[in-house]
This record gives C-alpha cells, structure tokens and sequence, in this order.
C-alpha cells in the first residue's frame, strides 16, 4: 500500500496510490473522485447502503468501493449534518480513519482495504469529509444473519474481536451492522470513524457490551454466549 497526498483548492485527499491506479478507467485525483454526483453521471453508482450517510457502491472494474460521505447522527445533526471542527487535517476524522485502517489491513487483519479520505475546508473553522474503500465482494452485516447464524459462526465473530483487541483496537461502535460476514463466512470489521488504539484495558470489556446490547436490539440476546466463548477460546490460544 502507498499512501499519497493530493490538494486541489480547498479539498485534501490521502489515498492509496496502487488502489486508484487499479480503477478502470482510473478517476482522476481529485473532487470529483469523492463526489457522489461525479459517480452517478458516469454511470458508475451500482447500489446503495442503508443508513446515515448513503454509502455509495460503486463500480471500478475489476473491484467495487464503498463511498462513504461523513454524517452526523442524534440532536447535533439539527445543528450541522455534514460539517465538523477543523483541527488540523492529520486530526480529521477521515484522515484518522483511512490511516487507522490501513495500519490494520496491512498487520492482516480482516478490514476494508483504504482508497482514499478526503477533506473539504468550509472556511477557518469547519470541513466536511468521505471515505472510499474496497467494497467486501457477497458480505451481509451479522444483524442480517443472525437468524440462522451457526455456534461455529458466531465463535468465529468473538474469535475475531480478540484479534482486533490484541491488535489493541477500541472499536467505539461495535455492534451487529459493522460486523459483516462474507461468502466464506470470514468475519469482517467495519466503520472505525472515532476508533483508536490502545493499552489492554476496561475498554475491551466496554466493547464486548455494547456488541451485546446490540444483539439485544435485534432479538438475539443468546448470539453473545458463543461469542464470548469464541471471544475466550482465542485468547487460549
């Protein structure tokens, strides 16, 4: 992976040179290759994800990317949806996403592969910003299968949490929509905006939890044994 760095007027965009250089056509560096009205006048927009934000799948040739434009949720989102406090554009959230994940993929780990972040200035004090990564060919979300969801798949979806927590990530959103399952059953993690690393700590404890409440929600209260058994077997390991 070769992380490189772009400006064209006010909008930056960190992305990873051998993704875009693998585009068919390749889209040009710039704002237009974070613009969901650029993807959708070329045609190029195959579908669209649920959810805050429209995620836009979009077809590259020989892959498809996820476009991902950042969005505010709860009672700040009345205030500005797409706008957040510029502090510095390494500290942006898109900047820290895309270089988080990309550390993650590159130690092995079963994330998205990083494309590209881009950030937008709106005057001295604000900015808006997108994500685009490799979109995981066949995979659902665990919420979606958590119907006829195995013992072996859900130790599987714990086993998986414990590498990320060796790994030393605090994933501040874990929950039953960011853990995808692919054709093969290998579990996937997604969405690490606001996620950082960390010592070993309460936080595990914290994410496992709030993965639990979560699977309240979707009437599957009885998923998280396996997954802590899963979750415990790996750290026997």
């Amino acid at each position: 992976m070769h992380l490189a760095t772009c400006r064209t007027g006010k909008t930056f965009i960190l992305y990873d040179a051998d993704s875009v250089c693998d585009a068919e056509p390749t889209p040009q560096i710039g704002p237009s290759l974070i613009d969901p009205a650029y993807w959708r006048r070329t045609g190029r927009v195959v579908g669209e994800a649920p959810g805050r934000g429209s995620s836009l799948f979009l077809d590259v040739g020989r892959a498809q990317w996820v476009l991902r434009p950042y969005r505010r949720g709860g009672l700040i989102a009345r205030i500005s949806e797409a706008r957040y406090l510029w502090t510095g554009l390494e500290r942006s959230r898109a900047y820290r996403e895309l270089r988080l994940t990309a550390h993650l993929h590159a130690l092995g780990l079963p994330v998205p592969q990083p494309v590209a972040a881009s950030v937008t200035r709106h005057g001295p004090a604000t900015y808006s910003a997108a994500l685009i990564t490799v979109r995981i060919p066949g995979a659902e979300a665990l919420a979606e299968r958590l119907a006829d969801a195995d013992t072996a798949l859900l130790e599987r979806v714990g086993a998986t949490v414990r590498r990320f927590h060796e790994a030393g990530l605090d994933h501040v959103d874990l929950n039953a929509r960011n853990l995808l399952i692919d054709e093969a059953d290998q579990v996937w993690l997604i969405d690490l905006d606001r996620c950082r690393l960390r010592p070993p700590g309460a936080w595990r404890q914290a994410n496992l939890e709030r993965l639990g409440r979560s699977l309240i929600k979707f009437g599957a209260a009885d998923a998280m044994v396996a997954i802590r058994r899963g979750y415990a077997s790996d750290a026997d390991d």
